[in-house]
């Protein structure tokens, strides 16, 4: 298996040092930072409110079980817009110039149950860099029961993803708070030069460690310490993870498991043969661009095209920019995709479950 793919541009495209001409001419013009505003500050005290604030109230007035739920229920929804709106663009480094900033959102990871250390890794090197590439880009590994690549090996469990896939995303937050950080890590030792160093490797696996403890401390302890019973507050948890759960993983999916994006393989030297930045158009598609709702609540990540070429630009500006990228694209004759609402992507992402399912290997995995 190969362990390194090159962007291999035959055709010298100018595509993206246009683009980001054009982006940067955006900026200046209208003498706006890339980075966040008083609109983004204000969205990420009403996020880190929904998100703690039940919390709180559970703490101070112990409700009965259903408000309880409720409250839950609601943290839930906090946890996956902290998620996709605050902690996203701060470890991107897109939230403020000031990296002591980011560093500091960053950790709001931390409070959601994951690593800063392994989500850099996975997220900001392996995804964005090989974005849906079998084998490189681990968000399309196969998962248990579900397969999200045409070119890993199928099961007969497979077959049925389209209707295990809700249940299966609802419980994936709840993985990642308990066991898929050390998982994740073990992994990246062996391969990381940095952590082959016995001192590193301690000292990363320690701050994963300490993380977890900080975070079940605020959702069991300080509740237990309030006088709210152990078992009181796990049904809570549980239903506040498969809410986060269900949200994040179908919102991240919609950009990039859907119908008319390309799950490209490297030949046998490694090389995709084209540009990393058409690459990334090809692999990426937007939805529900004018829903400002949903576009305030996901944290632009209806814009992934923007995102993905941009990851240092806040998400705030991507429906300002937005324009300019599909401006450009067409001008060079690359595809600008999206589905228009939030329902059309839906229905074209378990197409996708559904016949990737049922499709055979189709034997090109990295050799």
């Amino acid at each position: 298996m190969l362990t390194q793919v090159r962007f291999v541009d035959k055709d010298r495209s100018s595509f993206y040092s246009t683009l980001r001409e054009n982006v940067d001419r955006y900026f200046a013009e209208n003498n706006i930072s890339k980075h966040a505003n008083a609109t983004m500050v204000l969205k990420t005290v009403a996020l880190m409110l929904m998100y703690l604030g039940p919390l709180a109230l559970i703490c101070i007035y112990h409700p009965g079980i259903l408000i309880s739920l409720l409250l839950w229920s609601l943290m839930g929804i906090g946890l996956a817009g902290v998620g996709m709106s605050v902690m996203h663009d701060s470890i991107h480094g897109a939230y403020s110039s000031n990296e002591r900033v980011n560093r500091i959102l960053g950790h709001t990871i931390v409070l959601l149950g994951g690593s800063v250390f392994n989500w850099k890794i996975q997220h900001n090197i392996m995804h964005h860099t090989y974005t849906n590439i079998t084998h490189m880009d681990e968000d399309i590994d196969n998962k248990i029961m579900l397969r999200f690549s045409p070119h890993t090996e199928r099961h007969w469990v497979h077959g049925f993803q389209k209707f295990s896939a809700l249940f299966l995303y609802g419980v994936s937050t709840l993985y990642w708070c308990t066991i898929k950080d050390f998982v994740q890590y073990s992994k990246y030792a062996k391969s990381k030069s940095e952590l082959k160093d016995r001192r590193k490797y301690f000292e990363k696996l320690m701050g994963i460690i300490g993380s977890k403890l900080i975070y079940y401390f605020v959702f069991f302890g300080i509740p237990m310490l309030a006088g709210i019973s152990f078992m009181s507050i796990l049904p809570g948890f549980i239903l506040m993870h498969f809410f986060s759960g269900v949200i994040l993983t179908v919102v991240f999916q919609l950009a990039h498991m859907v119908e008319g994006t390309d799950y490209p393989m490297p030949d046998h030297e490694g090389n995709i043969e084209n540009a990393w930045a058409i690459h990334q158009m090809r692999t990426t598609k937007n939805f529900s661009a004018k829903n400002k709702l949903i576009t305030w609540y996901v944290g632009g990540l209806n814009f992934q095209v923007e995102h993905h070429l941009f990851t240092k630009v806040c998400h705030v500006h991507y429906p300002k920019i937005a324009p300019i990228v599909k401006r450009t694209a067409e001008e060079f004759g690359i595809p600008y995709m999206e589905n228009e609402t939030f329902t059309g992507a839906i229905r074209s992402h378990f197409s996708v479950l559904t016949k990737f399912g049922r499709l055979p290997d189709l034997n090109e995995a990295i050799g």
